[in-house]
């Protein structure tokens, strides 16, 4: 009977150490990425109730193409949303962040920069959370209660930051569906996800988010038609 080969132990060390190192990314990636769960600090992701509410966010910006083609919509369907807001587009575009305060919709923090926020020391992105305060104070607007990450990326950091600001992080369990081509089948598979409390996340303001535009008032509709109440994060997580 043949034996089989052994590698040799160096080479088999180096091998496990390998397949050691892809787990451990592997693991760190999507313990990062998980929408309901958070190493450090307070996190939502949705909300538990019997009532037919949910929470309409809308990620990114502002910018004046998506702000204008968004608060007419709302408005015509009497809902109220979240917008989470990049500090420097908050400066490139007061009039716009201005517009979304006025019309009576909540403002979220989303950082400064929006980059991934996935360090172990905390200071660098509370000094972001800060300054996109600090933005919004300037045009007079309240800080935020709640914070939401780049790209949905957190870790200790992070979630010792948004803490230490007094905010709380903000999660979605409704996502955008990533292979719809169309406005139709983007709506019908949003709405697919939707429960009761629920909180779900559009990103309507790139110049190139000419999709979920379009796909938004089919949206609206298919969650009125469901009897839903549309509401902003804040209302949806204190039950008003």
């Amino acid at each position: 009977m043949a034996r089989a080969r052994r590698l040799p132990r160096p080479l088999f060390l180096a091998l496990a150490a390998l397949l050691v190192t892809a787990s451990i990314a592997v693991g760190f990636r999507a313990l990062v990425k998980a929408r309901c769960l958070a190493v450090t600090g307070p996190l939502v992701c949705r909300v538990e109730t019997p009532q037919r509410r949910v929470a309409l966010s809308f990620d990114d910006g502002p910018s004046p193409r998506g702000v204008e083609a968004v608060l007419p919509l709302l408005a015509r369907h009497r809902a109220r949303a979240t917008f989470f807001v990049i500090g420097q587009s908050v400066e490139e575009h007061p009039e716009a962040t201005r517009a979304i305060a006025e019309a009576g919709h909540e403002i979220g923090n989303h950082s400064f920069w929006h980059s991934r926020m996935v360090g172990l020391e905390s200071q660098p992105y509370l000094e972001e959370l800060e300054r996109t305060d600090l933005a919004l104070a300037q045009l007079g607007i309240a800080k935020p209660r709640w914070m939401r990450p780049p790209y949905g990326a957190k870790f200790i950091g992070l979630g010792d930051a948004v803490d230490a600001n007094g905010q709380t992080m903000v999660m979605w369990d409704v996502e955008e569906p990533s292979r719809a081509d169309t406005p139709e089948s983007y709506a019908r598979d949003l709405l697919a996800q939707v429960r009761p409390g629920s909180i779900i996340l559009i990103h309507p303001m790139s110049s190139l988010r000419e999709l979920e535009r379009e796909a938004l008032p089919l949206v609206l509709e298919g969650l009125d038609a469901d009897g839903y109440e549309i509401v902003s994060v804040g209302e949806l997580i204190d039950g008003r």
